[in-house]
């Protein structure tokens, strides 16, 4: 196979590229037999897939090293250059949906991509082009900015990133020390950030506006692809978040106040800290995590081994923190290989055996669907994604003994805890958003001072007393990349850390019924709305607010009732 070093990147002709599909949508148009519209249809994926595939190729080695003259040129032309691009692909999916053929073609591949064509000619007018590139411009910008940061501690300087370890450290001060020094260089680019976020709220909601609609909350759903719910679903999950979540929430960290020694509700750097002897860690190096990845993934299933083997050969994990890498995790695919790819920054933290679980989730569904078609099937939308990475996470615990070694009791708890912690705050940042985009005249303190206020609601537990800059003062948004860089994205996380939690029920009953169940779920790739992928696997909707609740009840239970006997 080709290793991700031996992948070689192209700059398009862009310019031939929309000639090319122009051509294409022309012969889908002119097609007098199904035959006919069929291979104009397959060249338009072919040539999506290509493009894509360079795309993705010059996003991944520019985010490996930020300080790459060369990739850092690519990624200017990628975001100057696509929005253009948008407007020759939205003429082809003008095209499929008046085709005389969509009968044919719903029996073949099935609804979904009318279903999504319908979607994306509703995010789309040639008129919002200049602001899709400026808007690109300053994602880069925040993302860059991250990537850049240096944060001096204790005589030597760190990455964000880097700093995670030192956030975790069961020395109180050093810890709180770690927290401050980090807080402090948010707040030293707070001028920056804010000017940021600014700017893209008000250019997302002049997108929205000269799309007809009345701002950019419902252009951010259609962008994001919801195809099966709306805000007010959103909404209904928000309230029974706020009635079953976050007490069971409020619980585990007044238990974890007492295991410490502190006083509820804590500061931010102690309820970091989960024990007093220190969070789980994995036990090794990083070879070590990816040896113990490699045994998971074996003995998991056949399907798991022969992926996570073609992970390895192929150098298509790219997982420690180094000098100027971009900061975060994610999963992408390299379309033309028919491969994935994950990228992450190991840190020697319990978050580093997280990556091998979830993001090999994310990685696993679209090696199993990468020879789908249209290539839109191979992922499907972004929660019913975040259910196979999330939902990979607790079917690893079982392996918890080669991941942390002694500490792997304290993971085991840690991890669950971590997912009721989890729900309330993502549910937060989406709160945020839908608040901030109602109001796209706030001033940058009045989105700090509405940020703070959500906190008292999804997170009482958290002190804000200005201890810790920025963090202590309420407004440490700024350090969440979704809310910059794909806004109404982190609710996703929060539907399917809900579905995971099934997954985590089920497993504590039957293991083998519960993955021959994931299995039903992932199979299915992209091919139908999160909803209905659900149903295809028997699992229940978050949406319904009994699922919440007994997941809640029984996880709640679990915890109260752990086995912790000799964990300081």
């Amino acid at each position: 196979m080709i290793r991700f070093s031996e992948m070689k990147y192209m700059r398009p002709d862009l310019q031939e590229t929309a000639s090319e599909l122009k051509q294409i949508t022309d012969r889908l148009q002119k097609a007098e037999t199904y035959e006919e519209a069929r291979a104009a249809f397959l060249a338009k994926d072919n040539l999506e897939k290509h493009v894509m595939t360079q795309k993705e190729l010059a996003q991944i080695r520019h985010d490996i090293d930020t300080r790459d003259d060369f990739y850092n040129e690519e990624i200017r032309f990628w975001d100057a250059s696509l929005p253009g691009l948008q407007e020759y692909l939205v003429q082809f999916s003008k095209a499929m949906l008046k085709t005389p053929f969509r009968s044919e073609f719903e029996k073949e591949f099935g609804t979904l991509m009318f279903v999504n064509a319908e979607i994306e000619l509703k995010t789309f007018a040639p008129e919002i082009i200049e602001d899709m590139q400026e808007e690109n411009r300053l994602v880069s910008a925040y993302e860059d900015l991250l990537a850049s940061a240096r944060v001096p501690f204790e005589g030597n300087t760190y990455t964000l990133s880097q700093m995670t370890p030192f956030k975790n450290d069961p020395d109180d001060e050093r810890r709180r020390q770690a927290w401050i020094a980090e807080g402090q260089w948010y707040k030293d680019h707070q001028e920056q950030l804010d000017g940021y976020y600014d700017q893209l709220v008000k250019l997302r909601d002049r997108m929205g506006r000269r799309l007809g609609y009345d701002g950019y909350t419902q252009l951010g759903y259609y962008r994001m692809g919801r195809n099966c719910y709306d805000r007010n679903d959103v909404e209904k999950f928000r309230r029974a978040v706020q009635k079953y979540v976050v007490p069971a929430a409020a619980g585990v960290f007044c238990r974890q106040a007492e295991r410490l020694g502190k006083e509820y509700p804590m500061s931010f750097a102690d309820n970091q800290l989960e024990f007093r002897s220190g969070n789980p860690k994995p036990a090794g190096s990083a070879d070590d995590i990816i040896a113990a990845g490699t045994k998971f993934y074996d003995e998991l299933s056949p399907e798991t081994s022969e992926f996570f083997h073609t992970m390895l050969d192929g150098e298509l994990m790219n997982l420690l923190s180094t000098e100027g890498k971009r900061g975060g995790g994610y999963c992408t695919g390299i379309y033309d290989y028919e491969v994935p790819f994950i990228f992450a920054n190991f840190n020697g933290t319990q978050g580093d055996v997280e990556v091998i679980t979830h993001e090999a989730g994310h990685a696993f569904e679209a090696y199993v669907n990468r020879r789908r078609v249209p290539v839109s099937y191979i992922y499907p939308t972004m929660e019913a994604c975040e259910c196979h990475s999330m939902s990979m996470e607790f079917f690893a615990e079982q392996w918890a003994g080669d991941f942390f070694g002694e500490d792997a009791r304290k993971y085991c708890y840690s991890h669950l805890a971590g997912a009721l912690k989890f729900i309330p705050y993502g549910t937060m940042v989406d709160h945020f958003q839908h608040e901030v985009y109602a109001h796209p005249e706030m001033t940058p303190a009045e989105r700090h001072a509405c940020w703070k206020k959500l906190e008292g609601i999804y997170r009482p537990w958290m002190k804000l007393d200005g201890d810790i800059p920025v963090y202590g003062e309420g407004y440490g948004w700024q350090r969440q990349h979704h809310i910059y860089s794909v806004p109404f994205y982190y609710i996703d996380y929060c539907l399917a850390q809900t579905v995971a939690l099934e997954f985590w029920a089920k497993i504590q009953d039957d293991m083998k019924a519960a993955w021959t169940q994931y299995m039903r779920y992932t199979e299915q790739g992209g091919s139908k709305v999160f909803t209905e992928l659900l149903k295809g696997a028997d699992l229940a909707s978050p949406f319904e607010e009994n699922t919440l609740k007994e997941i809640c009840a029984k996880a709640d239970a679990f915890l109260k009732n752990y086995d912790l006997s000799g964990i300081r």
